[in-house]
């Protein structure tokens, strides 16, 4: 065995007890993780051959800087908005809609988009905006 010298500088850092510790936490975490994911198995009951509920499929109108509009990822006029978004409307009659307009687009556009949503009666209609980071 060999003896240190006293006052002699060590050039190198024993790093085990750290990853000791690294993986201990990263054991927890993984634990904890996998206990609140699991739940409380239940035995579900057979549904008969009724057709599954599904939620009406959100329709989003885009406005772009240059003031073209957008429904869903394709361009279309303020005729075609309005024909297509009542088309819409007539197979889902509570048509959730979302509109994401430019900050920097003028107001007018906006609300051209709004008097169409109101004459189809779309009552579902939320605005798109950035949270103020202060």
């Amino acid at each position: 065995m060999k003896v240190e010298e006293e006052g002699k500088v060590y050039d190198d850092i024993n790093i085990t007890p750290m990853l000791d510790v690294a993986y201990v936490l990263l054991l927890i975490f993984i634990i904890m993780t996998t206990a609140t994911v699991q739940g409380i198995t239940v035995n579900l009951p057979k549904a008969s051959a009724t057709p599954a509920l599904s939620k009406p499929k959100t329709k989003a109108i885009s406005i772009t800087p240059d003031g073209t509009i957008y429904l869903d990822t394709y361009p279309v006029s303020i005729e075609e908005l309005e024909s297509r978004l009542g088309q819409y409307k007539a197979a889902t009659p509570d048509l959730p809609v979302v509109l994401k307009a430019d900050a920097s687009i003028q107001y007018e556009k906006v609300i051209e988009v709004l008097d169409v949503v109101t004459r189809l009666g779309i009552s579902q209609l939320g605005l798109v905006t950035q949270k103020l980071v202060k």
